[in-house]
């Protein structure tokens, strides 16, 4: 079954066809994506402005860390939550949207970027905990996290405005 043939399908469900009829349900998820959206990548610029050197310079990286990542965490699952939700609601349209798919490569650079932090740099923290500025190496992190989120969140907004859509109407 290809990925289209599943968004087809998806389109057609009883759950799907509810979900983007509705007058209330559609827009209380997108603004608890969009609520959601803000706490993560708020909380997630707080760490990237302290990698680059810029922010909390006296305050360890690890004890931001440690503050930061419960609320950031829970903000990343309700926002994943609702986006499937979202996608659910509209799968055909969404699934040939040019800027959704930009979203979702974006989206998957910026998880190889978490991952990578979290993987490597952030095990030697207690070498740069409390440096004013921290290696490159973390600062690269710091500025390609601002710059992927940066384009998630372009990509997203643009979704609703898909130019280059010539199914819907």
């Amino acid at each position: 079954m290809s990925l289209y043939s599943f968004a087809q399908w998806l389109d057609q469900t009883p759950w799907s066809i509810a979900l983007h009829e509705s007058i209330w349900a559609y827009p209380i998820i997108e603004s608890v994506h969009v609520l959601t959206l803000c706490l993560f990548v708020g909380l997630a610029t707080v760490l990237d402005l302290r990698l680059l050197g810029l922010t909390f310079k006296k305050t360890a990286v690890s004890e931001i860390t440690e503050k930061l990542l419960p609320w950031t965490t829970a903000g990343f699952i309700v926002m994943v939550i609702t986006g499937v939700l979202l996608f659910y609601g509209i799968p055909l349209r969404t699934y040939g949207n040019v800027f959704f798919r930009a979203k979702v490569i974006f989206l998957i650079l910026a998880g190889i970027n978490v991952w990578y932090f979290h993987s490597g740099i952030f095990k030697k923290v207690k070498t740069w905990d409390h440096d004013a500025v921290p290696p490159a190496r973390a600062r690269m992190a710091g500025a390609f996290s601002l710059v992927l989120w940066a384009a998630v969140i372009i990509a997203g907004r643009f979704i609703a405005y898909n130019w280059f859509d010539k199914s819907v109407h």
